[in-house]
């Protein structure tokens, strides 16, 4: 039986994998179960097999997966014992490789949306939360004073979102990557 339901789990969470690229373009409100059926292969009956509340514990398993990703591979590089600009840096690439260079928008600033807002939304402030404080302790590391380090944290985390904004409207990733880039210098500059 508990093999059964590792089996179980492991569908689940192949179906959320897939799940994810539909909410992230779509949002909360455009991700109909025509479109959600699609990209899992699962007929309707199957996804409410595996999400019984239906579209809702999708969305929410679906942010919840991110939330792993993240914290595996963001917040881990700001975590980690080394010099804050080898962090900061590492941290610049793996946010690069998670939105494909620009490529994908941000899940929680879709989910902040419409109806999704009403039902994710202490979710998103907690997951961006944990990123600013885990920025802002970088900083901290390196000297600068905590009231200046949240601010530089909260500024870089609405640059990065603000950039992933631009390069839907101009299709241009080039402004993402330019972000990215010069980052970890910004966020360690003298004053």
């Amino acid at each position: 039986m508990a093999r059964q339901g590792a089996k179980l789990e492991d569908r689940r969470k192949t179906a959320v994998i897939k799940l994810l690229p539909v909410f992230r373009q779509y949002g909360y409100e455009g991700a109909t179960l025509s479109r959600l059926s699609a990209a899992t292969g699962l007929g309707r009956a199957s996804l409410y097999h595996h999400f019984p509340k239906g579209k809702e514990e999708m969305a929410a398993g679906v942010l919840a997966y991110a939330r792993e990703v993240v914290s595996e591979t963001i917040l881990a590089p700001l975590k980690a014992k080394g010099e804050p600009a080898a962090r900061l840096r590492a941290m610049s690439q793996q946010v690069s490789a998670f939105y494909h260079q620009g490529q994908s928008a941000c899940l929680l600033a879709i989910l902040s949306l419409g109806e999704a807002d009403r039902l994710f939304h202490d979710t998103i402030k907690r997951s961006l939360n944990s990123w600013i404080e885990a920025l802002a302790q970088v900083l901290i590391d390196a000297g600068i004073a905590p009231p200046l380090a949240r601010e530089r944290a909260e500024n870089a985390v609405m640059q990065i979102q603000g950039a992933l904004v631009l390069v839907r409207g101009l299709d241009d990733t080039r402004l993402f990557n330019r972000v990215m880039a010069q980052l970890p210098d910004q966020l360690l500059a003298e004053n």
